[in-house]
């Protein structure tokens, strides 16, 4: 399937089996390079949550008494069909999100590694034996997993954010409600299908439906015992509340607003390079795309001339086009976003620097703002666009107020050849993540999560593991 032609919604899947759901409405999914429309989802109504709901439960009491050597082996093989279709199921993302193609193979890839990792860690979910303090006993500490999880995944990277979660509560034995975002159905429901025959009926289930609705028929119900989110800062506070009134415990993974340290002795040109590549990747909707550039005074004229040159040389276009470097944005939404904050951003004083865009499909232009007065609303609200900043500073504290001034922490990034500047800022930048010199600041086998408004908790890494754990403590007297 290489075309929009034959592009088809897919189902939802409850108890086993793929169905159309039953809500009164229907969604548009459309195709954000052309702004056509794809196909039409069918979404969930009460009735289909609530069979979930009782699913998700035999179902968890199925999965969790395989053991965790087989819950592993069965993970694995879903991962090994996930790399056998993964041109299949890049494309399908492609066509639904826009980004270009080979960014949609890295995502599959990426998706399949984590669920990979997460496998291999079920074999690895340890308990500990504690010195007792009375004869003739033991003390035991056991881990076993919390129960049905539902969670959220969003439009922008659906393939990885929705496999952290598939991954580390399927592989601790839990049951797992994946309500994935409306916008990219078709991608999901293809990685998700990769899974499903290889597990009980119920261990695995997704939902599209009205996000309202569907939050709180799941987040309400006695049935789920966990919940995983990965959105917006406003919908996080929402659901926070809501899990808050019930008594459950939640993971959420926020925005970003990600600084980067450009320090007097950085490569310039090699920095400049590969931050362009990082920011504008996805089109800039990325919560760790770098979009505060603070640059040592000394250098900022060498290093934005640098920027500048590299990210208006990037060609847009559609994703399916071998020649596209950024595709479009994923809906009219986030474009009428984008465009309203630069624009409130250059009222304020900022200085826009934009290169061309396709007139057609939901595309922005790449733009780069200079002279950026530090209350300007591009310096707190995430951009989630391709829309980066680049202000001077003076001394590295300095550039630290400058970088944890944002209500945001999720990743970070520093260059420099300076032993004593990276631990200073190792130890100073608030944010859950930083990369020295480089970009990798998500893998697997790492936690990931943010500080202040970013959310708490961290999916991937033993971390990611014991969200989905509870721990209960065994004292045995004989």
């Amino acid at each position: 399937m290489n075309t929009a032609s034959s592009y088809r919604a897919p189902g939802l899947l409850i108890k086993g089996q793929w169905r159309m759901g039953r809500h009164a409405m229907t969604m548009p999914i459309v195709n954000p390079a052309t702004a056509q429309t794809l196909d039409h989802l069918h979404l969930a109504s009460n009735d289909d949550i609530t069979q979930a709901l009782e699913a998700a439960q035999t179902g968890f009491e199925a999965w969790r008494q395989v053991p965790a050597h087989e819950r592993c082996a069965r993970l694995e093989k879903g991962v090994a069909r996930m790399r056998q279709n993964l041109d299949k199921i890049a494309t399908l993302l492609t066509l639904e999100q826009g980004k270009p193609l080979n960014e949609a193979r890295a995502e599959c890839a990426m998706a399949a590694d984590l669920v990979k990792w997460y496998a291999e860690e079920a074999r690895r979910s340890y308990g500990r034996i504690i010195p007792s303090r009375l004869p003739n006993s033991s003390m035991l500490v056991h881990k076993l997993p919390i129960g049905p999880v539902a969670a959220f995944s969003p439009w922008n990277f659906p393939l990885v954010l929705s496999a952290r979660k598939i991954g580390g509560a399927l592989a601790s034995g839990c049951s797992i409600i994946l309500k994935a975002a409306e916008e990219t159905p078709a991608s999901v429901a293809a990685m998700v299908e990769c899974f499903n025959e290889d597990l009980p009926e119920g261990a695995l289930q997704l939902l599209f439906g009205v996000p309202a609705e569907v939050s709180e028929q799941l987040i309400t119900s006695p049935i789920v015992r966990k919940v995983s989110f990965t959105g917006s800062v406003p919908v996080g506070r929402q659901l926070a509340q809501l899990t808050a009134r019930h008594l459950k415990r939640i993971t959420l993974e926020l925005g970003g607003h990600a600084p980067v340290i450009v320090c007097a002795d950085a490569d310039i040109d090699k920095t400049a390079s590969m931050m362009v590549a990082h920011k504008f990747r996805n089109a800039g909707q990325a919560c760790l795309a770098p979009t505060r550039f603070y640059v040592d005074r000394a250098i900022e004229n060498r290093f934005t001339e640098a920027f500048l040159a590299a990210s208006h040389r990037l060609v847009l276009g559609d994703g399916m086009d071998s020649r596209t470097q950024m595709g479009p944005l994923a809906n009219a939404r986030r474009v009428a976003a984008v465009r309203d904050l630069i624009e409130r951003s250059v009222q304020s004083g900022a200085r826009a620097h934009q290169a061309s865009a396709p007139e057609s499909g939901f595309f922005a232009p790449v733009t780069v703002l200079t002279n950026v007065p530090s209350q300007s609303p591009v310096m707190t609200e995430e951009p989630f666009g391709p829309v980066a900043t680049i202000t001077p500073f003076d001394s590295l504290e300095h550039g630290l107020q400058l970088a944890n001034h944002c209500p945001y922490g999720l990743a970070g990034y520093l260059f420099t050849d300076s032993a004593r500047t990276v631990h200073r800022v190792s130890e100073k930048l608030e944010v859950g993540s930083l990369a020295i010199n480089g970009m990798g600041v998500s893998v697997p086998e790492a936690p990931f999560g943010g500080v202040k408004d970013s959310g708490h908790g961290s999916e991937s890494g033993i971390e990611g593991m014991d969200a989905f754990l509870e721990t209960k403590f065994i004292h045995h007297c004989h």
